[in-house]
């Protein structure tokens, strides 16, 4: 595989720092956008991935900061991996409006910036945008209304650039992750660790107690998945949704008194 041009945003730990590794690792020259400073640059040190500092979510900062900063080192965008994320945690009577639109902001906007920041590029060299979601794309989680909202969203945004730009040779596809070990993921567990004195290990395996593969993914079962669909071995997909789940979506939840 030829060298390529890879941007990842929020890639400064979990799926997107997995990501930035096996990139890096099969010769792509690899970019990563996140706010905070300090992961960035141990992912940075470790990989000799380039890290830019920007706020991903607004189309000033992409021409300001980023686009300029990119372009002093590469003149082409191969693949976009949209991976930053998260917040939005809460019922509907919990969140109030600067909550809902921080929620809008970390997983829609900055997807929706991106893409637009990156996409007379990536229409030049036909390339590839990845969309990373979540289970949360696809069913509601609890108390999780501005994150399960946005995420449904995503999926949308995922289908349209697919449907639009697709003419012009530019891939579109999404993954939806079950529980993967990240630091998110476990500040997730600090609830279970403390109602049930759990260690980090014994709350993971609570939580996929009904998954069929009974565990969680580590960050790089993932990053391959994503590999594979940036690759040329998927030239062929796009507007796709691949769930990486351990199973979790085929279980027939009122069947599970039966287990």
């Amino acid at each position: 595989m030829n060298s390529r041009t890879v941007i990842i945003t929020g890639g400064g730990t979990g799926i997107g720092a997995a990501c930035a590794k096996l990139f890096t690792h099969q010769g792509d020259k690899v970019f990563i956008i996140w706010r905070r400073v300090e992961p960035l640059n141990t992912i940075a040190q470790e990989t000799g991935v380039i890290s830019i500092v920007a706020d991903v979510s607004t189309q000033q900062s992409w021409n300001d900061v980023i686009l300029p900063q990119i372009k002093m080192q590469t003149d082409n965008i191969d693949v976009l991996v949209c991976n930053a994320g998260g917040m939005g945690f809460g019922r509907v009577e919990d969140i109030n409006d600067q909550q809902w639109h921080q929620a809008m902001k970390a997983n829609l906007d900055s997807a929706f910036a991106s893409v637009r920041g990156c996409l007379s590029l990536l229409i030049e060299s036909r390339g590839n945008v990845l969309f990373i979601g979540s289970l949360a794309s696809l069913a509601a989680s609890p108390e999780a209304c501005g994150y399960v909202t946005a995420k449904h969203a995503l999926i949308g945004l995922m289908r349209s650039v697919a449907r639009d730009y697709g003419c012009k040779g530019v891939r579109a596809n999404a993954i939806c992750p079950g529980w993967v070990r990240t630091p998110m993921a476990d500040e997730e567990m600090q609830p279970l660790m403390e109602q049930h004195q759990f260690t980090l290990d014994e709350a993971y395996q609570y939580v996929c107690r009904d998954v069929p593969l009974q565990r969680p993914a580590n960050t790089k079962e993932i990053a391959l998945a994503c590999r594979f669909l940036c690759s040329t071995d998927a030239d062929i997909i796009t507007g796709a949704v691949l769930v990486i789940d351990g199973g979790a979506t085929v279980v027939d939840l009122p069947t599970l008194a039966f287990s």
